[in-house]
């Protein structure tokens, strides 16, 4: 016998007639009827009846066609530790601070990441102001601007696209804006010359290095790419490496030399390396991140000869060249050294990378960026332009952002004396506290920080017990991880491990940027030196 359960009920809903057999005999599982079809209880759709009467169907639940288990898995192994669960932590303790939670400290202080003007640092004047007259022309004609403000933004307005930033531009960057950092990489390296045709411009310096490593990419099994980066590394390295599937070849950086780099290293690691790869290039970083050495002139040529004689392809991050603070300490660009090494290099392929976001001007969120290719086979560019052609081109905000830090006041124009003001109070501030910061760890009991010579960060040494690394393993965390969450909980301090970097097996270090205000750094440290003594009094041996 068929009843019709809830029609009127089910019809408002959108829901067919659905008719229950009934059966004195089985009541446990009716025969279900649905729009003249016969299922049963276990079959899909399912029938299921409420309180009040009224059937729901429940369908099978479709899984999603993308899942973690059939995701890309290059993607699925990516770590980027800058912006790990760490960081995760800190953004919710301080919304946590922010609704009125109480904590043992007051603020989330965030030394976590390069990102200047996060931390407080103040836009650069004659920077904002081109930029604001870009965004918007019609401010040309406002007093208030300066003329050499007014002039750069008139340059790059009649090199874009309907004489507007919001056009597209060429897929390398604008043309002008190619032609000024030929011009700048010339005076920095003493004349030597430079081809807008060779420079790319790019959002930040980090979409250049991984395209040139891209490039670089190919094989299986023995011949697959292997690629020579150091370790302690910036993680876009490991993290590019991982999405491409190349295999990372570490060579280790000699913290008892401040940093420097050893070319026995080097011939170890490439040796090891063409076991099971084919090494085809390698990275420097320099001055570094996140060890902030700045090499010698002469480490540089040992790095330039090694890779010409192992026929390598030189990646040379030079993002932080303006960040330079030790006494006697002098950056030299790879591609400066590389022309004076003479003829017999000649033929050494090499890209080299600057950015806006660090130095003295700290735009990060702007992407600005630019690559040059030194030695580099015709053919092979052309594919590389091929290739960022799929991306349109990066911002052109950028690009003017980039345009400025190349082509700056010069003396005798209105804008030169506050922007040398601006710049050199960035630059002196921050050599205030690469100081500050190393000296402050090297009074602490179990911690050792080399010069912070360059760049934004330091990167010490923390020595920790048998106990505190068992305490880790207790809870399935790396020994550092484990100590810069205890950092971050019970002193509100924000820093990467070092395992997120790489580090020799059996040392633990962190990383901790220079870049809050003098007196900010000054409250980091006493929060470091409070929280320490306590750490390693908890888990004393």
């Amino acid at each position: 016998m068929l009843t019709r359960v809830n029609l009127a009920s089910n019809l408002s809903r959108s829901l067919p007639p659905i008719f229950v057999t009934k059966s004195s005999q089985q009541q446990t599982q009716p025969n279900l009827r649905l729009m003249g079809t016969l299922c049963t209880g276990t079959r899909s759709p399912a029938v299921i009846m409420s309180r009040k009467g009224v059937v729901n169907m429940a369908q099978p639940k479709r899984q999603k066609t993308l899942r973690v288990e059939n995701m890309n898995p290059h993607v699925r192994t990516m770590e980027y530790a800058v912006r790990g669960p760490i960081v995760q932590r800190a953004v919710q303790l301080d919304h946590e601070i922010r609704e009125g939670a109480k904590k043992p400290f007051p603020d989330i202080i965030k030394c976590n990441i390069g990102d200047a003007h996060a931390m407080g640092q103040k836009p650069l004047t004659f920077l904002r102001q081109v930029i604001a007259l870009c965004t918007y022309p019609s401010l040309l004609e406002d007093p208030s601007f300066p003329e050499d403000a007014k002039k750069r933004a008139k340059r790059i307005l009649e090199g874009c696209g309907g004489h507007s930033i919001g056009a597209y531009s060429e897929s390398t960057g604008v043309e002008v804006i190619r032609h000024d950092v030929t011009e700048y990489i010339k005076k920095r390296d003493g004349g030597i010359p430079s081809d807008p045709g060779a420079i790319m411009l790019s959002a930040g310096a980090s979409e250049s290095i991984r395209a040139v490593l891209k490039m670089l990419v190919s094989g299986e099994g023995k011949t697959r790419a292997g690629i020579m980066i150091p370790i302690p590394q910036y993680p876009l390295y490991s993290a590019t490496l991982a999405e491409f599937d190349a295999v990372q070849v570490d060579y280790f950086l000699n913290e008892s030399k401040n940093w420097s780099l050893d070319v026995s290293e080097l011939e170890r690691s490439v040796n090891e390396a063409r076991k099971h790869c084919s090494p085809r290039a390698i990275c420097i970083i320099n001055p570094g991140n996140p060890t902030g050495q700045v090499l010698t002139r002469q480490n540089i040529e040992e790095i330039i000869k090694f890779a010409h004689r192992e026929n390598l392809f030189i990646v040379a991050d030079e993002v932080y060249q303006d960040n330079v603070y030790a006494e006697g300490a002098e950056f030299h660009s790879f591609k400066k050294v590389l022309s004076e090494l003479g003829e017999e290099y000649a033929d050494q392929e090499l890209a080299s990378f600057h950015s806006t976001s660090k130095g003295y001007m700290g735009e990060c969120g702007m992407r600005g960026g630019y690559c040059e290719l030194v030695n580099i086979d015709p053919d092979v560019k052309a594919m590389l332009f091929k290739l960022v052609s799929a991306k349109l081109c990066p911002t052109v905000t950028g690009q003017a952002v980039m345009d400025v830090v190349v082509n700056p006041p010069q003396e005798g124009e209105p804008s030169y004396a506050q922007f040398l003001k601006e710049k050199k109070f960035v630059l002196s501030s921050l050599a205030e506290k690469a100081k500050l910061v190393a000296d402050g760890f090297n009074s602490v009991e179990g911690v050792t920080c080399n010069a912070v010579m360059g760049a934004m960060y330091s990167f010490p040494q923390i020595h920790l017990t048998k106990k505190a690394i068992k305490a880790a393993e207790a809870q399935n965390m790396a020994p550092d991880a484990f100590y810069a969450t205890h950092f971050l909980e019970e002193a509100g301090v924000c820093i990467v491990p070092g395992s997120g970097f790489g580090q020799r097996e059996g040392t633990f270090h962190f990383r901790m940027t220079i870049l809050p205000p003098v007196d900010k750094i000054k409250e980091v440290m006493d929060r470091f030196k409070k929280f320490h003594t306590g750490f390693m009094a908890k888990y004393k041996d």
